[in-house]
């Protein structure tokens, strides 16, 4: 059989050069390029590595190498569009698809205007409706830009006081026309009032104009907020005013829960959540990839309870609001939007407020079985963040109360609301 593979056979007294050369002669095949050769030769490397990872022979080290690098390279060839050029972050078809999300986002209620806003267009809704307010009642809606507009509370605090010395100054001293003159380029004013936004507001309001007078012992002229001869008369109402700036508060939005009542489901406990549910700023975002590198490092080494907890402090920070839901003995659904930091008797009186018969009592389970009993706990503490499946259970002997007396129970939940049942995606 070896004999046979060397070839066709030929006389040994025959010259056998001639055979040779004759073969040597032959048409050359053309040499493949290097690039060529080179791709090949890796797809012949990457074949002899499946082949290997088949037969049981290959190391986990390049097994999972590989397996990586096909993932990263199906996940480039797929999706191109999401890479990024020059740090310039991922283009608009890589961003996060709504329809997706167990809900479109976090909105509020405003205050003034009744109306539902996203959390982006919180503030300046509500700085919109604030100054649309000046039309039917400049004081307060000066008083509401004090309060709303400046953040720092201790600097308004002072604007305030400030402000109501001079209203009591004019009340106390009508006949003083000194008091009835503010000088804008008095340091207490410039540091004071001058540099909030809604002060100049308020003081116009109430009757101050601004004038360019005549300083005694000066040649050139300054600017003065005077007191219209029109408010002399109008203490009474100065001093309401003065109260009411003293005791405002900030316009803030409430948290629209955003009511929704699904039927049974078992994608109850499954949750999307968009970027509006959690609090990480620009900074925490860059410190992410450190701490997941250190959680390599906590894997590895003994912490005390203080570092536990010190980490799962941390965690938590994470949250500004949480998606609860809450599953009836009937099966239905109840859906809402909290505060991270609202207390379980917040989840209790939302509860109470969609039920037809708001009096029963029930027993609320957490996601691990324990009741929540402390009402004062907040959701942050017993772990309903961002998101959680709670079970209600109906007081046993009031059910029975209710069947007795001919009534029925199956399903507790006021009428409009189950009028407006939805499936659960």
């Amino acid at each position: 059989m070896k004999f046979k593979s060397a070839g066709p056979g030929h006389v040994l007294t025959e010259d056998t050069r001639k055979t040779i050369e004759n073969k040597s002669k032959g048409p050359e095949k053309p040499r493949r390029p290097p690039a060529e050769e080179a791709q090949m030769a890796a797809a012949a490397a990457l074949t002899r590595l499946e082949i290997k990872q088949h037969r049981g022979r290959s190391t986990t080290g390049s097994s999972h190498l590989h397996n990586e690098v096909k993932k990263e390279l199906t996940a480039e060839a797929a999706f191109p569009e999401a890479r990024t050029v020059n740090n310039q972050g991922p283009s608009n078809a890589a961003k996060e698809d709504c329809s997706s999300f167990s809900v479109t986002g976090v909105y509020f209620i405003c205050p003034l205007t009744n109306a539902s806003i996203s959390k982006s267009e919180r503030d300046s809704h509500i700085k919109e409706a604030i100054l649309m307010k000046f039309a039917d009642d400049p004081v307060r809606a000066s008083i509401m830009m004090i309060h709303t507009f400046n953040k720092d509370k201790e600097k308004v605090k002072i604007a305030c006081e400030t402000l109501g010395k001079y209203i009591d100054n004019i009340c106390n001293n009508p006949s003083e026309e000194k008091y009835r003159k503010i000088k804008l380029q008095n340091k207490i004013f410039q540091e004071r009032i001058s540099e909030l936004e809604g002060t100049h507001e308020f003081l116009q309001s109430i009757g101050f104009e601004r004038k360019t007078l005549q300083v005694a012992g000066q040649e050139n002229e300054e600017d003065f907020y005077v007191l219209n001869e029109e408010f002399l008369n109008t203490f009474e109402e100065l001093r309401q005013y003065k109260g009411e700036l003293l005791s405002a508060e900030p316009v803030r939005a409430q948290l629209d829960r955003q009511i929704q009542i699904f039927r049974p489901s078992p994608q109850a406990a499954k949750f999307e959540l968009p970027n509006d549910f959690y609090n990480l700023t620009a900074d925490e975002i860059k410190r992410e990839q450190l701490m997941r590198s250190e959680a390599v490092d906590r894997m590895t080494k003994l912490r005390t309870k203080a570092m536990r907890e010190r980490d799962e402090q941390r965690e938590l920070k994470k949250y500004n609001y949480t998606l609860l839901r809450v599953r009836f003995p009937d099966g239905c659904i109840l859906q809402g939007t909290f505060y991270a930091r609202e207390r379980v008797l917040a989840l209790r009186e939302f509860i109470h407020s969609v039920l037809d018969k708001d009096w029963i009592p029930f027993e609320l389970m957490a996601p691990g079985g324990q009741k929540l009993k402390d009402e004062a706990a907040m959701f942050i503490e017993v772990g309903l963040v961002p998101a959680a499946l709670l079970t209600l259970t109906w007081d046993a002997e009031v059910l029975a109360n209710l069947e007795a007396a001919g009534q029925s129970h199956a399903s507790m939940l006021k009428q409009e609301l189950l009028s407006n049942i939805q499936t659960l995606a």
